[in-house]
């Protein structure tokens, strides 16, 4: 058995990308900063950020899109997915998370969102096994 799952937190590192598939599937995909601690060979530790793409599909997807704007704070809930193709005799592969569950923790987007206006609540996307998500 195997499990392919995972969670992390961060920042967006830029606003969410929304595209729509030749089906009228709505896809966006954004980019979540991830700082990890290392320790140095003199005792101190320094960040050093990894930089997560991720993809999420359907009407949920659609209607977070203007919430994930560039620094907001978001926990993400979903699984990994490998992505082949090759391009000019080149073979290329990326790695992503396809987000199952999107909650907005706050942060710079918590300071821009006008007075009065609450924010969304913690989304669930479709499932990545429906019948219209391309993969």
């Amino acid at each position: 058995m195997s499990l392919n799952a995972c969670t992390i937190s961060g920042h967006l590192g830029k606003s969410a990308e929304l595209r729509m598939t030749g089906s009228g599937l709505a896809v966006i995909s954004f980019t979540v900063a991830v700082n990890e601690r290392q320790r140095q060979q003199d005792g101190s530790y320094s960040d050093y950020t990894n930089w997560l793409d991720c993809t999420m599909f359907g009407k949920r997807a659609e209607g977070l899109h203007p919430y994930l704007t560039k620094g907001c704070k978001v926990s993400i809930t979903g699984h990994l997915h490998k992505s082949s193709w090759e391009s000019n005799g080149q073979h290329f592969s990326k790695v992503e998370i396809i987000v199952d569950e999107v909650e907005l923790m706050g942060g710079r987007r918590e300071q821009q969102q006008p007075e009065g206006t609450p924010p969304p609540e913690p989304v669930q996307a479709a499932s990545v096994y429906d019948d219209d998500i391309p993969f």
